[in-house]
This record gives C-alpha cells, sequence and structure tokens, in this order.
C-alpha cells in the first residue's frame, strides 16, 4: 500500500520508527504473555495487531506505553514522542453530572478551542453539551478519538476502538481515523477483533499469538498459513487485493517474498 499523500499541514515524515520493541518479552508468572515480538510503527503508517483472545495484543499495547516492564528485551520510543491513547472502554459513573466538554478537560489543563477543535476533528462537535452518559457507544468512540487528540498525538495508539461500535460507527469511526493520519501524519497502532475492518483500514498487519505469527501487508497476510490457522473459516472470506503472490514464512515470523520481492514485512 503506498504510502498517504498528506495535507500541506502535516508534519514532516523524519526517517525511523515512531516506537519500536526488540525481542520483547513479557513473563506473567510462568507464562510467557509475549515471546521475543519485534514491531515498529513509522510515521504516516497503520499498523493493526489481530489475535485470538489472550494472545498479548493488549499487554504489547501497554508495553510499547509503558505501562507494563519487560522481562526481557525493549521497547525503544523516539525521544519526546507524543502518544494519544484510546482504551478498550471508559465507564463513566451515571449518577456524575459530566458533559462531554467537561469529559475531556479532566485530564490535563486544556483550553476550550482546543476541546473544540478535538471534538470537531473526531466528527462529534454537535456532543460538546450532552451528558456523556447520554450518548451512544460509537459517539462516546469518537469522545475517546478526541481526547486522543487533545495531547497532539505523534503516535495514535487504539485498543479495540471499534468494541461495541455497530458497523455503520464503525465506517464513521474509522473514516475519522483515516482523515486524522492523513492531516497530522501521525503512526497508528490499532487492536482490533474485526478482521474485515482490518483488511481494508490498515497497511501493514501484524498477527500475534504471543510470538509474531506472520506479518505484512493485508494482503499478504491474508494468504499465510499462520493466519488461517489462528482465524480459521473466517479467514477463507477475507482474500483481499487478489492477485498471485508467492512468499514463504521466515524464521521470525515475518511474510517473505517468494519471486517478485513485493512482500513488506514488519
Amino acid at each position: 500500500m503506498s504510502t498517504p499523500q498528506l495535507s500541506r499541514h502535516a508534519p514532516p515524515l523524519f526517517a525511523g520508527p515512531l516506537a519500536w520493541t526488540e525481542d520483547l518479552t513479557v513473563r506473567f508468572g510462568r507464562r510467557d504473555v509475549l515471546d521475543r515480538v519485534n514491531i515498529a510503527v513509522q510515521p504516516g503508517e497503520v499498523v493493526t495487531l489481530i489475535g485470538p483472545n489472550g494472545a498479548g495484543k493488549t499487554t504489547l499495547v501497554r508495553a510499547v506505553l509503558g505501562l507494563v516492564a519487560p522481562s526481557a528485551g525493549r521497547v525503544m520510543r523516539r525521544p519526546n514522542l507524543r502518544i494519544g491513547y484510546m482504551p478498550q472502554r471508559l465507564s463513566v459513573d451515571q449518577t456524575l453530572p459530566l458533559t462531554v466538554r467537561r469529559f475531556l478537560a479532566l485530564w490535563r489543563p486544556v483550553t476550550a478551542e482546543r476541546i473544540a477543535a478535538a471534538l470537531d476533528e473526531a466528527g462529534v462537535a454537535r456532543l460538546a453539551d450532552s451528558a456523556v452518559q447520554t450518548i451512544s457507544g460509537g459517539e462516546m468512540q469518537r469522545v475517546l478519538l478526541a481526547r486522543a487528540l487533545l495531547g497532539e498525538p505523534d503516535l495514535l495508539v487504539l485498543d479495540e476502538p471499534d468494541q461495541a461500535v455497530d458497523v455503520h460507527g464503525q465506517a464513521e469511526l474509522f473514516a475519522r481515523i483515516a482523515e486524522v493520519r492523513q492531516r497530522r501524519g501521525c503512526g497508528v497502532l490499532l487492536v482490533s477483533h474485526d478482521l474485515h475492518t482490518v483488511m481494508a483500514r490498515t497497511d501493514r498487519v501484524i498477527c500475534l499469538n504471543a510470538h509474531v505469527c506472520c506479518s505484512g501487508r493485508p494482503e499478504d497476510v491474508s494468504r499465510h498459513p499462520e493466519y488461517h490457522a489462528l482465524f480459521g473459516g473466517h479467514a477463507a472470506d477475507l482474500a483481499v487485493y487478489l492477485h498471485h503472490h508467492d512468499h514463504a514464512h521466515a524464521e521470525d515470523g515475518h511474510v517473505v517474498s517468494g519471486h517478485d520481492g513485493d512482500c513488506c514485512h514488519g
């Protein structure tokens, strides 16, 4: 997939990744939740983590955020990297009188103008004075996207942003994420269970099951035997950008090209 054309308002794309891991291992007790995982997120790139429940996706995200310490290996971030984080869910006490505008001001000092701009960028400016308890699940996810944007992030980390959102809401949300990436030139690290969404809206897919099973462009990963082993019959319906392509599985789990040199690996 070609690099998106950024608007003239987007920051320049500097060489090198925003964040990356080197043989990252995270051990809880005697269990390796992550085993020698290597990933990288470049500026302007959408990287999506997929895998079964318990595969370590959220642990990997938390390690990138600095919330989980490696048992071995390391997590590296570009100096002064600004990260905007969107959690799986965020519950608000039903008895707490809180508008969307006040909700966004809870975490950092922020001007009304910046809140309005973030809500507008997320496509929910009309909700500024609504009580957070009254908005829909899809609207709340976009409010959380606005919250992540308030810190002017270089890297957006989105943990299952489409969870509990209907099909129309998913389309709206991912359209906004695509616009944010294009306008700002930020990288995006995304966790999702929705394979159709992943294959249509990402630059690079990483299949995780404690280790990196395979990684590469969506059209390459969708043909990989370990992808089919992870997702079974669901994977058969997701052959995207169909074309003839040979590849092999390297020792580190990456998808590598067989003859045409066409395969992108992470």
